[in-house]
Order: structure tokens, then sequence, then C-alpha cells
């Protein structure tokens, strides 16, 4: 497969993730507004998701390779799980109840920028320069973040949504920024996990805190409603396993070109969209309107100016290859 099919396969599979994920944000919502506690639907998709992912690991690759990884470097994995996962994960939840699914979901994409941002972070090659055209859309996708929630909150957000908003913002960095890291840690230790042994391993590595979580949440709301559980049960099937699995792949594609793993974050704005769609379908949401719409349109022009400046590189990049390859007779 050449250089360019391997990117937009990426993307392409970034965004059908993408698709599975909004059910994170449309069930989440759902489950808030019956009532269900945040913590609880938080710690069960976690818990619900190492059962389910137990009877895919002999066809891939096997749980030896992890659990040989893991107590290795258990550090490690317990740092970035618990940014990737622990982090992330617990914040998109507080946040479920502040406002429309497509709001939390639109809030999210700044993981957009956030991916290109930990870059100068996490390495010390190439990979550490924060691609121009990239972080150039990337702020356009901010700014249709930012006009959508000034929007849905009539031009002034109270002390709730504020709250609500560094939330997500902050699981946005904490999402690239665990699976970049890990991936970074596997590279330099020279172990050649595949997407779902990686997403296994962050999700037994992350066990003891969601266990904690679980406990506290029982004290907090006593134990969780059947439709709760129903609920997260589907999320951690879907979102939790498959949609994790394909970013996971989708990610480990592209690692070593910086534009490109950016463009396959970028495909994670179109769950807006889907969540827009579905909010309304499902939850008698309103549609965006206004700033808010408005800044719809702009993530939907983030993520088709994204695909095109990932396409472009990838040709470019060939041609250059092609080119030192003819300079050198081969």
């Amino acid at each position: 497969m050449n250089a360019q099919r391997r990117v937009l396969l990426a993307v392409a599979l970034s965004l059908l993730a993408a698709l599975l994920f909004t059910s994170t944000y449309v069930l989440n919502r759902a489950v808030a507004l019956d009532g269900g506690h945040w913590a609880w639907t938080a710690a069960l998709r976690y818990l619900f998701m190492l059962p389910l992912l137990l009877p895919l690991m002999p066809w891939q690759g096997g749980i030896a390779p992890v659990w040989r990884s893991i107590r290795a470097a258990p550090g490690a994995w317990l740092c970035w799980s618990g940014v990737g996962f622990v982090l992330f994960y617990v914040l998109l939840s507080y946040a479920a109840a502040s406002g429309p699914s497509w709001l939390v979901a639109g809030s999210f994409q700044m993981t957009v920028l956030a991916g290109m941002l930990c870059a100068p972070l996490l390495y010390r090659d190439a990979r550490a320069r924060i691609p121009r055209a990239g972080f150039a859309v990337g702020m356009l996708i901010l700014a249709g973040v930012l006009l959508m929630q000034f929007g849905h909150a009539h031009g002034a957000l109270d002390a709730q949504a504020w709250v609500a908003l560094v939330c997500v913002l902050s699981c946005a960095f904490a999402y690239p920024l665990g699976n970049r890291g890990l991936l970074l840690h596997l590279e330099r230790s020279g172990e050649a996990l595949n997407a779902t042994q990686r997403v296994f391993g962050m999700t037994l590595a992350s066990q003891p805190a969601w266990w904690a979580l679980a406990a506290w949440a029982w004290t907090q709301a006593g134990p969780p409603a059947a439709s709760q559980l129903a609920a997260v049960f589907v999320v951690a099937l879907v979102a939790g396993v498959a949609a994790t699995i394909l970013f996971f792949q989708a990610s480990g594609m592209v690692r070593t070109n910086a534009t490109a793993m950016g463009a396959v974050e970028a495909m994670q704005a179109a769950e807006v969209v889907f969540a827009v769609v579905l909010g309304v379908l499902f939850l008698g949401e309103a549609w965006p309107s206004g700033r808010a719409l408005w800044g719809l349109l702009l993530v939907v022009a983030g993520i088709a100016l994204f695909a095109w400046v990932v396409a472009r590189n990838a040709v470019r990049d060939q041609r250059e290859v092609r080119a030192l390859r003819s300079e050198r007779g081969r």
C-alpha cells in the first residue's frame, strides 16, 4: 500500500470511529437526563470493556505480550492509561449533564488542536514540529467550537457551563496525549502491540482506578439503575471497544507522520455532526441555530480542509521519495 492510500485509509478508519464514538455523547446525555450518576457512567464503561475485549485477544496477538509489556514498565502503562482513559472519560462523563450532546461533542473537538500542541512535549524528532497548515485548520475548528458554545449560551456562559467547558477541553488534551504517549513508549521499547492489544492493556492497567470510582459512586448514589447499566454496556461495546480499536489502528498506521496524525485526530470532529443528528432524532434536542449553527459549519469546514491538507502532503512526500530514488538510480 502506497503512502497516500495508507494515510487516506487511516483517515477513513478515524471517521468511522467518530461515528461509533458519537454513541458516547448521546447515551451519556440520555443517562444524565434520566438521573444517572456520572461516576457510574464512567466506571461501568471500562469495567464492561475488559470482559468484552477478552474473547478477541486470542485472534489479536494474545494477552501474553501485553502482560509482559505491563510488567516490564508498569509506570508507563499506569501513567498513559490514567491520562488517556481515566482522566479523559471521568471529565467527559461529568460534562454530559451540561447541555445537549452536540454541544459536548463540539467542545471535545479541541482535541484537533490539542494533539498537535502535545507533540513538542513528547517527541524529540521531526514529529515535534507543529505543522503550520494543520495548526491553522485546528484554529478554525476551535473558532467553531467557541461559536457553538457562546451561541448555545446566548453569549454568556454561567459558572456551571464554564466548569463543563473546562472539563471537556481538559479531556480533549488527555485523550491524544495518552494515546501518543503510549505509542511513543512502545516505540522506544521496541514492542510491537497492535491496536486491540493497546486498548486491552490500557483498559487492564486502569482497572484499579475504575473499581475505586465505582466504590465511590456506590456511596454517593447507590447501585446504578438497569437503564443506566444497559446504556453504558452499549457505549462500552460500540464506543469503548469497536471505535477505540479503529482509532488506535488509524493512529498507529500514521504515527511517524505528524500531519497525518493530526488529520486522523481531526476526523473526530465529525462526531459533532453525528451528535446533532442523533440528538435530534433520539433525544428531542433542538437543532443548533444562529451563532451555534455557524460554529457547527466551521467545524465541518475544518474537517474537509484537514482531509485536503493531508492528501496534498501525502502526494508531495511520495513525489519526493520517487525523485530521490531516481537520483540514486533505483
